[in-house]
């Protein structure tokens, strides 16, 4: 439905001069709002039509002042088609900038990209984890790279935005940045972010994204079969460290937690379950999701080995968590000691968790979800890669069943 524009010229009582002169104004109605401007031109009072909005007669100062008053009446109008032109909304605020000549800030890109992670920065702890905020860091750094290799500037208009700088980005963070398809999404994930903001800011008529796909390709995930972990538990190192390193990553395998929530996890979250065995209660540090885990023989074994540890006592917490980093580079040489030939890292223990311990051994995928603290059954989906094992036991009773 168009936008109805009033437009009226009158002669304002209130202003006239010492010389008795009725000063004529513009009045521009929009939606119910208005604005008044002075047109500049007076006329004497008798001279003026109400009723017409102009000048009476047909002299050569009536010609003149109504030619004007035309004139500006068309030029309202070509402020409505402009706006209509560039997109925006009809409003009286934006026809009142245009006709004071108020020209309309750009909204850059990088600025708002830039506030947005202020934001994560300040709500660290609360509602994002640190890895999170380091995330959108990297991506924006990405899109400031991407911006001075496409455009050799600085910044860019937020209206620049187009399919065509989404195909581009993509292609320079899979050409110069070397990035995977996988990770190349999540880059374009984190972005588009911040492309949604300037949508709900009215900053961006149309998403850019708008007919781009965002899917990701299937990964197999790597996770240990039951003769790996038999192996490596039963293995007897030479150095301390290693079998710290090694207990905490089978803990990790045999409750499936993350190893952010491993490093947390806290003394007062292991607790009576109501089966009255011992459960973790605690929550994701990614999702602030609740986890319900029931500890399973294995687990409860490597907390009383580390009931007494110094660092676990003065930090109140469950096992003696190293850094990530650290964590990997010895499990690394772990791997090795233990003839396992893949690629071992922590976050190989949550997918053993959801496939070798739980799911391989008729573990509903429903519980298994709930365990890892999942809130959809799909991200569930992604760690469980059944067994072959599995499917021909299943199969196995299946074919017991048609037995004649």
């Amino acid at each position: 439905m168009d936008t109805k524009i009033s437009i009226l010229f009158y002669g304002k009582k209130a202003k006239t001069t010492t010389d008795n002169l009725l000063p004529i104004y513009l009045r521009v109605t929009v939606s119910g709002k208005r604005f008044e401007a002075s047109t500049h031109r007076y006329i004497a009072p008798g001279k003026w039509s109400v009723e017409a909005g102009r000048v009476k007669g047909n002299t050569e100062e009536a010609r003149r002042v109504n030619a004007y008053l035309d004139l500006l009446r068309s030029k309202v109008y070509a402020y409505q088609q402009e706006l209509l032109q560039e997109g925006k909304p009809i409003t009286m605020e934006a026809i009142k900038d245009k006709w004071l000549g108020v020209e309309e800030k750009p909204v850059m890109l990088l600025e708002v990209f830039r506030k947005h992670n202020e934001q994560v920065e300040q709500l660290v702890g609360k509602d994002f984890a640190p890895g999170t905020l380091e995330r959108y860091r990297t991506s924006l750094l990405h899109t400031c790279n991407f911006i001075k290799w496409k455009y050799k500037a600085e910044d860019i208009d937020v209206k620049k935005l187009d399919f065509g700088f989404i195909s581009d980005y993509e292609f320079w963070l899979k050409s110069v940045r070397g990035c995977a398809h996988n990770t190349t999404m999540k880059y374009l994930g984190n972005f588009k972010k911040v492309i949604h903001i300037c949508l709900k800011n009215g900053w961006l008529q149309r998403d850019p994204f708008l007919g781009f796909k965002m899917s990701k390709k299937e990964v197999v995930r790597s996770f240990l079969t039951k003769e790996e972990l038999q192996k490596m538990a039963a293995r007897e190192f030479e150095i301390e460290r290693l079998d710290q390193v090694r207990d905490i990553f089978l803990f990790s395998c045999f409750t499936g937690l993350a190893y952010a929530d491993v490093q947390k996890l806290k003394r007062s979250e292991i607790v009576t379950g109501p089966d009255g065995g011992k459960w973790i209660y605690t929550s994701r540090q990614k999702t602030d999701t609740v986890s319900r885990i029931p500890l399973l023989p294995t687990a409860l074994t490597i907390l009383e080995r580390y009931s007494e540890h110094p660092q676990c006592l003065n930090q109140d917490r469950v096992l003696p968590v190293l850094s990530n980093q650290k964590m990997n580079a010895y499990l690394k040489e772990i791997a090795d000691l233990c003839g396992i030939s893949k690629p071992l890292t922590f976050h190989i223990a949550r997918h053993t968790f959801a496939t070798t311990v739980t799911l391989s051994n008729g573990v509903p995928i429903e519980s298994v979800s709930r365990m890892l603290g999942h809130t959809n059954i799909k991200t569930t989906q992604h760690y469980a890669k059944i067994l072959d094992q599995k499917v021909s036991e299943d199969m196995q009773l299946l074919k017991d069943k048609f037995k004649i």
